[in-house]
């Protein structure tokens, strides 16, 4: 039973994401860029921020001992 549910969960995922990609049609490949450079600015400005933070400690750190 637990098969027939995930197979019917699968399916029905499968057809929402075919209908929408006929509804996109031509825009498709334009929303997938988006998303993805989206992700990208994300990530980039995180790491930044990782950066920033470890050079501030790093700094903090050796002026302690000095």
């Amino acid at each position: 039973m637990k098969t027939l549910l995930h197979f019917l969960i699968f399916m029905f995922t499968t057809v929402v994401a075919i209908v929408i990609g006929v509804i996109i049609g031509d825009y498709g490949s334009w929303y997938f860029a988006w998303f993805v450079g989206t992700a990208m600015i994300v990530l980039v400005s995180v790491v930044a921020g990782v950066l920033f933070d470890a050079q501030e400690d790093s700094r903090g750190g050796a002026a302690l001992r000095d």
